[in-house]
């Protein structure tokens, strides 16, 4: 979380390519008949991605300037040209994210994104190459042309919902034909969103990454394998969050069974020819040494906590709720309730601060009255606060205000949205504290290393290598998508995390 003039909303965008759906298919089989004719992208398309490009990409903490950048973005051309969407590579824009996000997604035009996270959990060059294509799957297929109704970025995207504003109504901000608000926030609304395509366009979008992995030479089932990391990393995300095994958290994804499209990936890639080529060593080189998790620069997230080294703050969420960092902003989201934590500039006037933190999340075309104002110390740091109950389209909501001044022209605020009847928030107001130096000097970037096994490591050894204090045997497991029952043979290359 980084902080500038204009504050934006973030949320959680994990799991991109998981399935939308309850109910498991009735697998069809696997086809040979060839694709549709590609059809270009149009100058309109090309114009709407780049109008939103720019904003994007702030919003999912830049671009990455890395030794990977070059790497992946080549790898993404190349899948990318096997499309017939463009004529050339340079008719595809593609972005290395710096995000600690799992997700990966493409705008209309030949704009085409993946976090760095995602790409660390790729095991190979032909799963990165999948991800991507599935991506581009969707803009050949025109999913978002085909929901675009919503007349929005989040039609635009293929996306839909946001943290506060599908609760709020029509307020007539930037969502206001989702039912959304958040005007202040309505520029890179990346992070706001979580995918919602439907079943039959995820399944789609899996076809055509499969058909462009064959074109373009790669073993066809690696899609498959990559969606399987996919789902072991659910897991993992769930437990991190304090959920019951195989529990899948509302605010990580709207798809509840990733996991299912594995064997639906892999009975269609046997349709293709048979390439065993993935280039898994390359990849693992290319990739080690590369930052894993969050950026210090940013705040980091240790499990419920975050803490930000050089903002010397942190603050606990509550168990159960995902924590996600944006560029701007961190969110705060589970089934009965959502926050952002964000900052504004700070006169002394309370009155007009909270006025403007409601405003920024209503729109301009809807007006949350302030309340009583209170005051309060919070471990030291003067606080204030005020709630105001809204009629939202689920019935009535409270809308919290809840900040902090933090030093002379600056406060940090919550805003929260909750059931009348519920406030799962108040020990996060609470928990916020200061770090103090010794403190915050011991928050340090973690990093993805590529190990080659000996004889003597196990799965045990390996784990324990891992740079955390829990769950290091199933975040092991997640990032080499492995099985439970994995066994450790010596001259294996496997990644690690370390500090």
């Amino acid at each position: 979380m980084r902080f500038s003039k204009t504050f934006l909303v973030g949320s959680v965008a994990i799991l991109a390519l998981a399935n939308s759906g309850s109910n498991i298919p009735v697998m069809a089989k696997p086809s040979t008949k060839a694709a549709p004719a590609p059809k270009p992208f149009s100058p309109k398309e090309k114009a709407e991605g780049a109008k939103y490009n720019t904003e994007i990409i702030k919003e999912f903490g830049g671009p990455m300037q890395s030794p990977q950048t070059e790497y992946v973005v080549r790898v993404g051309k190349n899948i990318a040209m096997q499309s017939g969407l463009g004529n050339a590579q340079s008719d595809f824009n593609v972005t290395l994210l710096n995000s600690s996000v799992n997700n990966a997604f493409a705008l209309p035009g030949g704009f085409v994104y993946i976090t760095r996270q995602l790409v660390a959990l790729c095991n190979s060059e032909a799963e990165m190459a999948g991800v991507l294509g599935h991506e581009v799957g969707h803009t050949a297929a025109r999913h978002s042309e085909k929901r675009k109704s919503n007349a929005t970025l989040a039609g635009l995207l293929g996306m839909g919902g946001s943290i506060l504003g599908s609760v709020l109504g029509n307020s007539g901000g930037l969502l206001g034909a989702i039912g959304g608000g958040l005007q202040q926030y309505a520029g890179p609304l990346a992070q706001v969103f979580s995918l919602k395509y439907s079943r039959t366009q995820e399944e789609e979008a899996d076809d055509y990454g499969i058909l462009y992995l064959s074109k373009a030479g790669y073993d066809p089932s690696a899609l498959a394998s990559m969606l399987n990391s996919l789902a072991l990393q659910t897991v993992v995300d769930s437990r991190i969050a304090g959920l019951a095994d195989g529990q899948i958290p509302e605010w990580a994804s709207t798809h509840p069974d990733p996991a299912r499209r594995v064997v639906r990936a892999e009975t269609r890639s046997k349709a293709y020819p048979v390439s065993t080529f993935r280039n898994a060593d390359a990849h693992l080189a290319a990739i080690d040494g590369m930052l894993y998790g969050d950026d210090p620069a940013q705040g980091v997230i240790e499990g419920q906590e975050f803490l930000h080294p050089q903002l010397k703050m942190q603050f606990t969420a509550p168990n159960g709720f995902g924590i996600q960092n944006g560029s701007d902003a961190v969110s705060i989201n589970g089934n009965s309730g959502k926050a952002i934590f964000t900052a504004a500039a700070f006169d002394g006037n309370r009155q007009s601060y909270i006025s403007k933190a409601l405003k920024a999340v209503s729109g301009e075309n809807t007006t949350i009255p302030v309340g009583d104002i209170r005051r309060t110390t919070v471990n030291d740091i003067p606080a204030f606060y005020s709630e105001a109950v809204v009629n939202t389209q689920q019935g009535q909501r409270v809308v919290r205000v809840f900040a902090y001044e933090w030093a002379p022209g600056t406060a940090y605020h919550f805003v929260t949205i909750t059931a009348t009847n519920a406030n799962p928030f108040d020990q996060m107001f609470s928990s916020m504290s200061r770090l103090n130096s010794a403190q915050a000097a011991v928050i340090k970037p973690r990093k993805l290393r590529v190990v080659l096994t000996g004889p003597r490591d196990t799965l045990a050894s390996l784990a324990g290598r891992m740079a955390y204090t829990s769950l290091q045997t199933e975040r092991f497991l997640a990032l080499n998508g492995l099985p439970s029952n994995a066994t450790i043979r010596a001259g294996q290359k496997l990644k690690i995390v370390t500090y």
